[in-house]
């Protein structure tokens, strides 16, 4: 990043002018922090001084030559006063990452109890304790009162000694099986706010709990969901390792080279970053001088090359209708909109729909039929005492009928307050919140994602086992 600042300076005409020391102090303040900020105050420091070695300026060593006026201190412009709040935000969560994920600033999952793992697999609490007195289950941690404790990748492995010697083994392995269709599923909405990232990682963790191989792509530059992975995207992927490398239309990189395992056994992350908004004037340029292969099928044919390592890819798209969220849309099996009650959502949704529909005509009329699978809608942000989100969710489901998932996406305190530590209910130990609000708000997400399995079971032409 120091070069990067070094090519800064060299956009102001005074750079040149800049002996070793002030180029090495420069490199310096840059790796302190608050760079811009500095850039600037070097940049009028440098003009003031080359003002100064003019000819018809007295020495240095002169005092009374030149009579000034007194001058009142200017306040700080905005984009200094911009940089130095991201210097200072940038740092304060780095301190956050360090407290947080000590000692390696990585997260880490936590162990699950027997109940949980009796509620994902589907094996009862008793056969559980059974097979493990049998020895055919793997020895696992426990606790101080010798409660057994499970780690996902222990969670897996009962998984396929279940698949093997079960009755029904093949419900225990609910994935992908010969002749089934990688299921891209992208979550969008027009609206920012609308919990999209909140559902998506809450699908993906659930699914990969439930023992689906999930992939995570996020395609949204603000790189939410690749934040809630435990990752800085700002320092971390500054420059590259993103989606982006994967998308870029000069020199794409194989998705496998971007894709990151997470703490999450079977769940594996496509992160983004800032980089990623290059993707929308990149695209403009290539349509004008047709650039090969274009914005339609770039996302589908980078997908194609890992295709075989999962189940279920879901897609975080960006709260808007451009070439990066239609790249999406264009790569996936099936859509799952997001949607709070509200007056105002429900207006913005309808104005997405007409857009994203006349566009996808444009499209097909162009490339030919866009064949999507499925088409959902999920209730979000949701309060069962609300009496006015409760009669726009009827409203919606008049009009929309079954495409309306059952189960809405609650509001919860409990999720926001996950969401501080860049957690997520299933993450959070049952220890740090009370049980009543942890269970009404499993109830409520768990609803969703086993809902939204059965759309993704009925689409491999199966029901949800």
């Amino acid at each position: 990043m120091n070069m990067f600042y070094i090519q800064l300076l060299k956009l102001f005409s005074w750079h040149d002018r800049l002996s070793d020391d002030q180029e090495a102090a420069t490199k310096n303040c840059c790796l302190q922090g608050s760079c811009v900020q500095k850039i600037l105050l070097t940049h009028k420091r440098g003009n003031r001084a080359i003002l100064r070695q003019n000819d018809d300026d007295p020495p240095r060593g002169l005092k009374g030559s030149i009579v000034t006026e007194p001058q009142t201190p200017k306040a700080e412009s905005i984009a200094t006063t911009i940089a130095a709040h991201a210097a200072r935000l940038s740092e304060a969560l780095n301190v956050h990452m360090r407290n947080s994920f000590q000692p390696d600033s990585r997260k880490v999952l936590r162990k699950f109890h027997p109940a949980e793992v009796s509620e994902l697999t589907g094996i009862s609490m008793s056969n559980l304790r059974t097979r493990h007195q049998e020895g055919d289950f793997p020895e696992v941690q426990t606790d101080l009162r010798g409660r057994r404790l499970y780690s996902a990748t222990e969670i897996d492995q009962i998984r396929h000694v279940m698949a093997r010697t079960g009755r029904n083994g093949a419900t225990y392995l609910p994935g992908r099986r010969n002749g089934d269709a990688l299921q891209v599923i992208s979550i969008v909405n027009f609206k920012g706010g609308s919990s999209k990232t909140t559902t998506a990682i809450h699908l993906a963790q659930r699914y990969a709990l439930r023992g689906y191989r999930v992939l995570a792509v996020d395609m949204d530059p603000q790189a939410s969901l690749t934040t809630m992975f435990g990752y800085r995207p700002e320092i971390e992927f500054s420059e590259s390792g993103t989606i982006y490398d994967s998308l870029r239309y000069q020199d794409p990189v194989p998705l496998s080279q971007v894709v990151r395992k997470t703490y999450f056994h079977n769940l594996d992350l496509a992160p983004a970053g800032l980089l990623l908004s290059e993707y929308e004037t990149e695209t403009a340029y290539a349509l004008q001088h047709k650039l090969d292969p274009p914005f339609t099928q770039r996302l589908a044919i980078v997908l194609d090359e890992i295709e075989a390592n999962y189940d279920i890819v879901i897609i975080d798209c960006p709260p808007q209708l451009g070439f990066t969220t239609m790249t999406a849309l264009l790569a996936s099996t099936g859509l799952l909109i997001t949607v709070v009650p509200s007056m105002l959502d429900v207006a913005s949704m309808a104005q997405f729909l007409e857009m994203a529909g006349e566009t996808v005509q444009t499209l097909e009329e162009a490339t030919g039929p866009i064949d999507w699978s499925f088409l959902k809608f999920l209730i979000a942000r949701y309060e069962p005492t609300d009496v006015p989100q409760s009669q726009m969710a009827g409203f919606l489901r008049s009009i929309l009928l079954d495409q309306v998932l059952t189960m809405p996406m609650l509001k919860s305190t409990a999720i926001s307050d996950a969401g501080m530590t860049q957690q997520t209910i299933y993450e959070l130990d049952p220890s740090q919140v009370v049980k009543k609000t942890r269970d009404r708000i499993l109830e409520s997400v768990n609803g969703v994602a086993d809902e939204f399995e059965k759309t993704i079971q009925a689409a491999w032409g199966r029901k949800a086992e």
